[in-house]
C-alpha cells in the first residue's frame, strides 16, 4: 500500500533536502533567484495540463509548484526572513481583507455566524471593491503609482494586458472594441509604412518599434471583448501546431518530406487538414 504523506512531511522532507551535513547537493546549491525558471515553468504546466483537460496528471503538476512554494519557505526560514506558517497567515489574513463581502467583521469564518453567509453582491461590484482594495494595500506599501507592482517578469503579452486593465481604471481607455480596433489600424499603416524604409538601419528599429505598437494595440482589443490575449495566443499556437503536424504527417505518408516540398505544395496540403479541425 502507497504511503500517504502530509503538508508536514512535505516541510520535513525539505529541510531534509536542505541540510548542510546530509542534504541533496543541487537543492543546497539553489537559492530565491536560481529557482525562479522553475517556478514559472511548473505554473505553467499547471496550466497546460488544465488547458488539455488532463486532470488525471493536475494532481502531480500541482505538486510540483506547491513544492516550488515550499522550497522558497524553507529559503525565508533559514535567512530568518519568513516561513511557511507566515506565508499561510498572510495570505489568510489578505484574502479575509480583500473579502468584506463575505467576512464583514474582518475574521475568518470559524464555526460561528460571523461569516456573512447571506450576503450577495454584483460580480462587478466585487470586481470594484476588490481592485479599489488592492489601490488602497499598494498605497500601504508606499506603490503609489497607478502602474505600481505590476510584475516585470511576466509574459510579455500579459503584462501588456495587465498595465491596460490598470491603466483603464482610471479611465485612461479607448471605451469600445471599435475605438481600440481603429488604434490597431492606425499601428498597421505605421508599420507598413517602416516597412518601405528597411534600407536603413534605423528604419529597421523603427520597423520594430512599430511592431510592438502594434502587438500592444491588438491586446487592447483582446482585453475589451473579455478575452484574456495570452490565452488565446497559447490557443492559436497549439492550433498551428496541431495542423503544421497534420500536414507533416499527410506529406509523409505520400513519401515526401517537408524540407523537399514546396511552399505551394505545402499550402495546399495545409487548406486539406484546416477542413479538420
Amino acid at each position: 500500500m502507497e504511503a500517504k504523506y502530509s503538508l508536514t512531511d512535505l516541510l520535513y522532507l525539505m529541510q531534509c533536502l536542505r541540510d548542510p551535513a546530509s542534504g541533496c547537493p543541487w537543492d543546497l546549491a539553489q537559492s530565491f533567484k536560481t529557482i525562479v525558471p522553475s517556478t514559472l515553468e511548473e505554473a505553467y504546466e499547471v496550466a497546460d495540463a488544465i488547458e488539455r483537460d488532463d486532470l488525471v496528471h493536475l494532481e502531480e503538476e500541482l505538486g510540483d509548484l506547491l513544492f516550488q512554494v515550499v522550497f522558497y519557505a524553507r529559503l525565508g526560514e533559514e535567512e530568518k526572513l519568513f516561513n511557511f506558517n507566515s506565508i499561510v497567515s498572510a495570505l489568510t489574513a489578505k484574502l479575509i481583507r480583500r473579502h468584506p463581502h463575505v467576512f464583514p467583521l474582518g475574521a475568518l469564518y470559524s464555526g460561528s455566524d460571523e461569516r456573512n453567509s447571506g450576503l450577495t453582491a454584483p460580480t462587478g461590484g466585487v470586481k470594484k471593491q476588490w481592485e479599489l482594495i488592492k489601490a488602497q494595500e499598494r498605497t500601504e506599501k508606499g506603490k503609489r503609482g497607478q502602474l505600481a507592482d505590476v510584475p516585470s517578469n511576466l509574459p510579455s503579452i500579459t503584462r501588456a494586458q495587465k498595465l491596460q486593465k490598470r491603466a483603464s481604471q482610471v479611465g485612461f481607455d479607448f471605451g469600445s472594441i471599435r475605438l481600440a480596433m481603429e488604434k490597431v489600424h492606425e499601428e498597421l499603416a505605421e508599420v507598413e509604412a517602416e516597412i518601405s524604409l528597411l534600407e536603413s538601419a534605423d528604419g529597421h528599429l523603427a520597423l520594430g518599434q512599430e511592431l510592438g505598437d502594434l502587438m500592444f494595440s491588438v491586446v487592447n482589443v483582446c482585453r475589451l471583448a473579455d478575452f484574456d490575449a495570452e490565452t488565446l495566443l497559447r490557443d492559436t499556437n497549439k492550433k498551428f501546431e496541431k495542423r503544421f503536424s497534420a500536414m507533416e504527417g499527410v506529406i509523409e505518408t505520400k513519401g515526401g518530406k517537408l524540407k523537399d516540398s514546396s511552399l505551394h505544395d505545402m499550402e495546399a496540403v495545409w487548406q486539406q487538414v484546416k477542413q479538420f479541425d
